[in-house]
């Protein structure tokens, strides 16, 4: 096949793109009065004058190549109908198969992968060609239209899609035209942890309790003795869930002296024993004793 309009354009633009440097050059000897030796190449600030003896360049490394990128084949027929300003509606359809057989000649010639769509394409279209070219009898003629009917609506159909994909393409899209802002707000939340129940504020409340007994001695009855483990099973019974109980409530000042200091010996025990925890909003505040496991039968059978 002979040069074509394709080839000629690209061998048109490699010519054209080795003048300026030509030029330049020599506007470069003429403005020094002497020719200066270019370098092949500058390697780290190092300029390189002469060719490494070992130094292997692929044939295909300075072949140019000036293409457009299709989609497809009814992008390629859309671009050379465009090109040559031509009415979708009447496809001078020799033409255009002629441009487009070169075309996917051009691109076999430089070993590129065509998609069979391609070839369907042009056979396609030598059939329309063929069809046009052919004498039809003038009944089926009618009966079939022309023959470019069904090209001219796919043509059409693709460009509108390809219109509206760029139109959408072209409105602002957020992380390449406008991008959110950020900010970063760093955690105020003033975190306050309760203070430390001392020994001396458990005293201290204990000695309440035992005031409190002291008031009502007169009513005193004499009950019998319970063990410091049976008192801890009752103050855990006292203390279930999640809510938070008064450590005065654990007490029964009916019970007398013994009665609350088997209650407060079971309650330090169960508080050594990670059972229960005793806690203040604020210092020398009203203590509470919260249950810390749910399990607490088990613990302690």
């Amino acid at each position: 096949m002979t040069n074509t309009v394709e080839n000629s354009e690209a061998e048109t633009a490699v010519e054209n793109t080795t003048v300026p440097a030509v030029e330049s050059t020599e506007a470069a000897v003429q403005s020094n009065g002497q020719q200066s030796e270019m370098p092949f190449a500058v390697v780290q600030g190092t300029a390189i004058n002469t060719l490494p003896q070992d130094l292997y360049i692929p044939p295909d490394a300075l072949e140019v190549f000036l293409a457009e990128t299709f989609e497809g084949p009814l992008d390629l027929l859309l671009y050379l109908i465009k090109k040559q300003n031509l009415e979708i509606l009447d496809l001078p359809i020799a033409e255009i198969t002629r441009q487009y057989v070169e075309y996917v000649e051009v691109m076999t010639e430089i070993q590129l992968e065509l998609a069979g769509e391609y070839l369907v394409m042009a056979a396609m279209l030598a059939e329309i060609k063929s069809r046009m070219l052919l004498p039809q009898p003038k009944t089926e003629e009618e009966e079939e239209g022309d023959p470019r009917a069904e090209l001219v609506r796919r043509l059409q159909e693709y460009e509108r899609f390809k219109q509206a994909a760029e139109d959408i393409d072209n409105l602002p899209r957020v992380g390449r035209d406008t991008y959110k802002p950020t900010v970063q707000i760093p955690d105020l939340r003033i975190v306050k942890e309760p203070p430390k129940v001392d020994m001396k504020d458990i005293l201290a409340a204990f000695n309440n309790v035992m005031k409190r007994v002291a008031a009502y001695k007169h009513h005193h009855i004499d009950l019998e003795p319970l063990s410091v483990r049976e008192r801890m099973s009752n103050v855990l019974d006292s203390v279930r869930g999640d809510a938070y109980v008064d450590f005065g409530d654990l007490f029964d000042v009916k019970e007398g002296k013994s009665g609350v200091v088997v209650t407060l010996l079971a309650i330090l025990e169960l508080v050594k024993q990670a059972l229960i925890e005793l806690v203040q909003t604020e210092a020398y505040a009203v203590i509470h004793v919260k249950a810390i496991s749910a399990a607490n039968d088990a613990e302690l059978s």
